[in-house]
């Protein structure tokens, strides 16, 4: 684990205060927090109930205890997601009494907003109710729990990133960072997403979780699923997507190591039961999460920056 030395002096004496790698990321996340809650007015957290929106409201938490968390939680939902990550999501909001508001594609579906994909990933889909729930809510701050080593795309955007009056992200317009300094400035209808989880890993993730006992939805850790295999992905037998003349589904043991649209969302063979062993397992991987388990990622090398240009995450 890497770590940082900060020498001060006491008398003659040198004392050496060790900061781990851990401690560093979080007091850097909190303080994107405490920022964002000095600069803006309106900020949101989007909250799905994956394992990095848990621990950006772990954060949260964090940054304001004794007092409760400050910002109005959203979430776009599919209509495809994960019932166990949905009672996840529930159960956290009820419990620490927090304000959730959803912004369903399938309510833009029924109306005629929104057109069923061909392929019937939902996940692209999300970009227009999102959106809307920004400007109707006139929040001008919105939390991701986007890291930099998930996809390319994500790894230029910075911590703070403008947002035009469409919503959309031009990587070539960005401000510089230097020093920890974010410039949260921003004319009416603009607003900034903001990713306090920039900075870490999958493997900074897995270990905060484990060392703070973060408990995390079941489908994160290894169960019995039925399965079948496509473009070298474990997708799970149900509702929303069901195996083609060719493949063959079988009882295997999974977990998910990212969670969205069911449809696009594939599991991983793995017997980690806790988050020590999926320490261990993520540690030896060579694939990003992402780039093992999305298939809406796999459309073209450009996917996630197409995505991230119209509004997307």
């Amino acid at each position: 684990m890497r770590v940082a030395h900060v020498t001060a002096t006491i008398g003659t004496e040198p004392a050496i205060t060790t900061v781990s790698n851990l401690d560093a990321l979080e007091s850097e996340s909190i303080f994107v927090f405490r920022e964002v809650a000095a600069e803006f007015e309106r900020p949101v957290i989007l909250f799905s109930g994956g394992k990095d929106s848990i621990v950006m409201l772990h954060l949260a938490r964090k940054a304001f205890a004794p007092a409760g968390v400050p910002f109005t939680l959203l979430h776009v939902d599919t209509g495809h997601n994960f019932p166990e990550v949905l009672a996840y999501r529930d159960e956290t909001v009820a419990a620490l009494g927090l304000r959730l508001e959803v912004a369903s594609v399938e309510d833009y579906l029924a109306d005629g907003r929104l057109r069923e994909r061909s392929d019937g990933t939902r996940n692209p889909l999300q970009t227009v109710p999102l959106l809307d729930a920004i400007n109707g809510h006139k929040f001008d701050a919105v939390f991701g729990g986007g890291r930099r080593d998930e996809e390319r795309a994500r790894a230029k955007e910075r911590i703070f990133s403008l947002r035009d009056e469409f919503g959309q992200w031009d990587p070539r317009n960005q401000r510089p960072e230097l020093w920890s300094l974010y410039n949260g400035k921003h004319r009416p209808g603009e607003h900034v997403r903001v990713f306090p989880l920039s900075n870490w890993t999958e493997l900074d993730v897995w270990n905060y979780i484990s060392r703070e006992e973060i408990p995390l939805p079941s489908i994160y850790y290894a169960h019995e699923r039925d399965v079948f295999e496509r473009d070298g992905m474990l997708l799970a037998v149900g509702p929303y997507s069901q195996p083609r003349d060719g493949e063959e589904v079988g009882r295997r043991v999974v977990r998910y190591r990212t969670v969205g649209d069911m449809s696009c969302t594939g599991a991983v063979a793995s017997t980690a039961a806790s988050p020590a062993e999926v320490v261990v397992e993520v540690a030896a991987s060579e694939l990003t999460e992402r780039g093992a388990t999305r298939a809406d990622d796999r459309v073209s090398e450009a996917a996630m920056e197409d995505r991230k240009r119209e509004g997307y995450f």
